[in-house]
Formats: structure tokens, C-alpha cells, sequence
């Protein structure tokens, strides 16, 4: 389950990564023909690059897809499509999945870092990657965390904020462009609630709804109205009321309280979902609807939620991770099937998990490297229950 903060920490939804789930636990059955199905349940998700990271309700943790670089962390660097457990600890708490490693909280508040480390986002003081869990530092008052694609982005306790890793474009906001393998703090504000990583820039939020963003903004994806990038935090219009995140590959999308949708950076492949492929530098609503609960950005395509509980998407569609049984990108937000009960979603660079609400995890889009975890290396173009 996702620690939550109070108020504005509604969901904490990451680049190519989110965490979520419903309450539950054991197994339960569905029957298809004479054939019975055990429905294994999961508490969270996040969708990684090209790797998928899962907890189930007590407390496990699980991984499979891509491992080249030990993002899944079972002391191997040999790929997986089938879930595997690490370790055999049960107080993991919090996960995030970057572009090829992976930052996971247990309810003690430590943190912990395996997969890619050549630009020091594993935090660990050095630029060795490595295939197994390594707690960093020895701290544990560790809330929150984001993996995004080579930096990662947490939060402690007191509300400070704190970052590592690649900072060729200045994601980490701390006021250079020089990467680094160790957390620091961002800067010496202690009322931060929220925040997403993406591929190369960084979106978080204050106590009082106001919404900082900072890193890569080639396509516009830090809503300031220009397309510079920067290395410090800077506000995003002068709005008190946003209530979610999500940093995506070169978009960004969030929720404000009242519940509406708002997006901008890249749309080459209709990824804000506007009803055009037209990237912008600023935030649009999109659309008019007023019921949305949950986004994830991911890599060229987003998620989302309502809040009757029926599952949307839109984007880049050339691996089927819009769901929809297809290939055809689309620019406006698609109901996918007819389901009222999602409850948890988490979009990667091209594949898509989501949670129901009776713990059932269902998986779509690339499958090139195992991450739907379904046993094959198939693409997946509806969702499919793992």
C-alpha cells in the first residue's frame, strides 16, 4: 500500500512507474468452462521501463520484465516473465519502477535501491549497479520515492525533499547540471507532500496545492510557457488547488481537487489527449469532464481513472498499451471495456498495469521483455489478469 500524506498526497503517480491498490488478501477463484482460475491478489504496482515491480497484500515483494541491468533485483541479471518474489521480507510498503532500476520503502521508513547505477541514482555512493536490495542510507524516515528514467526523487518525514542521480538537464533542482550519487536535500523548504520523477525532469507539490516542476523542457513538459530547461524548483501558475502527479516521458499530466484533468509537454502521439498532436508549454484541461481520480504518464501515452471507476486512455499505441485491442494511437482520452471497478493504475515506457478493486492485477502493451509477467514474450493489446 502507498503511505499517504494528509491532504493533497492523494496518489503518488510516477515516471513510467505509480503505486496503488485495494485492501485484501488471500486468493479467490473464477471459473471459465470446467477450468478454475486462482486469482492471485496484489496490493500495489508500478511500471517501470521495461520492468514491472508488485507487493501483494502481505507484504511481498515482486518483480519480473527486463533485467539486464539487476532491475528486479533477485541477484540475477537474467530477464523474467513470470512474477518472482524477492527476498522473503514482508514489510515492503512503497515501490516506484525507473527506466532500469527500481526504489522501494519498507513500513520501517528505510529505503531501498538495486537495478542501473552508472549515473548514481541507486544513491549509494557509487556508480556500481547491482542485482540485489541495498538500503541507502541509513536513515528511516523515508515517506515517499519516485525512480524516473536515470534519477531518483524522495521524500522524508518532515517534508523535506531530497535527490540523486543523472542531472545533465537539472532534474535534480539543486541548482546545477552535476549528477550525483548521493541523496541532497532540495532545497531547504520542508513542506513538500508529493512527487514524480519522469524521463529527465521532475514535478512536485507543496502543502499548500501549489505545483513546482523543474529538469528537461524541450517539449514543454514544465508548463512554464517557454521551452527552457531549468535546475532549480519553479511554481507552475499561480494555482492553490492540484492535488496529483505525474511526470511521464516528455509529458506531464495532474488532477486538481475539483477533480479535473490537465495536461501539456509532448503530443506527438496525442499523449495529452486534447483531440489534436499539437505539444504545449502550457496546461490545457482535457476535457471537460470533471470525474477524474488517477493519471500515470507514461513514456508516449497516459492513464487514467474516473471516478464511477472505469478506466481511460490515450497516446501511443504501436505496442497495444492503450488497451483497447488495437495499435491505432489516439489523442483523446478511450474508455477501455466496460468495468467499473479499477482501482489503481501505473503507466511504464510502452506496456500499462492496473489494479481492481478486488486485487486482481491486469497487464497490457510491449511484453518484448516479459513485463506483463504473463509467461510469454507476446504483446498484449487488451488487459489481461496475471
Amino acid at each position: 500500500m502507498c503511505r499517504i500524506l494528509p491532504n493533497l498526497f492523494l496518489v503518488l503517480l510516477l515516471f513510467l512507474f505509480g503505486c496503488g491498490g485495494g485492501e485484501g488478501g488471500g486468493t479467490g477463484t473464477n471459473t471459465a468452462g470446467s477450468a478454475t482460475i486462482v486469482a492471485v491478489k496484489f496490493s500495489a504496482v508500478s511500471a517501470g521501463g521495461n520492468h514491472t515491480v508488485a507487493l501483494k497484500p502481505d507484504g511481498t515483494l515482486w518483480t519480473w520484465g527486463r533485467n539486464t541491468s539487476g532491475q528486479l533485483g533477485d541477484g540475477t541479471n537474467n530477464s523474467r516473465n513470470t512474477p518472482g518474489q524477492i527476498g522473503t521480507d514482508t514489510n515492503w510498503d512503497v515501490i516506484s519502477a525507473g527506466g532500469d532500476h527500481t526504489v522501494v520503502l519498507k513500513t520501517d521508513g528505510t529505503l531501498w535501491v538495486w537495478g542501473l547505477n552508472t549515473s548514481g541514482q541507486l544513491g549509494d555512493g557509487t556508480n556500481n549497479s547491482r542485482n540485489t536490495p541495498e538500503q541507502i542510507p541509513s536513515v528511516t524516515t523515508w515517506v515517499a520515492a519516485a525512480a524516473g528514467g536515470s534519477h531518483t526523487v524522495a521524500l522524508k518525514s518532515d517534508g523535506t525533499l531530497w535527490t540523486w542521480g543523472n542531472n545533465a538537464s537539472g532534474q535534480l533542482g539543486d541548482g546545477t547540471n552535476n549528477s550525483r550519487n548521493t541523496p541532497e536535500q532540495i532545497p531547504s523548504v520542508v513542506t513538500w507532500v508529493a512527487v514524480s520523477a519522469g524521463r529527465n525532469h521532475t514535478v512536485a507539490l507543496k502543502s499548500d496545492g501549489t505545483l513546482w516542476i523543474w529538469g528537461l523542457n524541450t517539449s514543454g513538459q514544465l508548463g512554464d510557457g517557454t521551452n527552457n530547461s531549468r535546475n532549480t524548483p519553479e511554481q507552475i501558475i499561480s494555482a492553490v488547488n492540484w492535488a496529483a502527479i505525474s511526470a511521464g516521458g516528455s509529458h506531464t499530466a495532474a488532477l486538481k481537487i475539483d477533480n479535473t484533468f490537465w495536461t501539456w509537454g509532448n503530443n506527438v502521439s496525442g499523449q495529452l489527449g486534447d483531440g489534436t498532436n499539437n505539444s504545449r508549454n502550457t496546461p490545457g484541461q482535457i476535457p471537460s469532464a470533471i470525474n477524474w481520480s488517477k493519471v500515470s504518464a507514461g513514456g508516449d501515452h497516459s492513464v487514467a481513472l474516473k471516478t464511477n471507476g472505469t478506466l481511460w486512455t490515450w497516446g501511443n499505441n504501436a505496442d497495444g498499451q492503450l488497451g483497447d485491442g488495437t495499435n491505432n494511437s489516439r489523442n483523446t482520452p478511450g474508455q477501455i471495456g466496460i468495468d467499473t471497478n479499477w482501482d489503481a493504475i501505473s503507466a511504464g515506457g510502452n506496456h500499462s498495469t492496473a489494479l481492481k478493486t478486488d486485487d486482481t492485477l491486469w497487464t497490457w502493451g510491449d511484453n518484448a521483455f516479459g513485463q506483463l509477467g504473463n509467461g510469454t514474450a507476446a504483446d498484449g493489446l487488451i488487459p489481461n489478469q496475471i
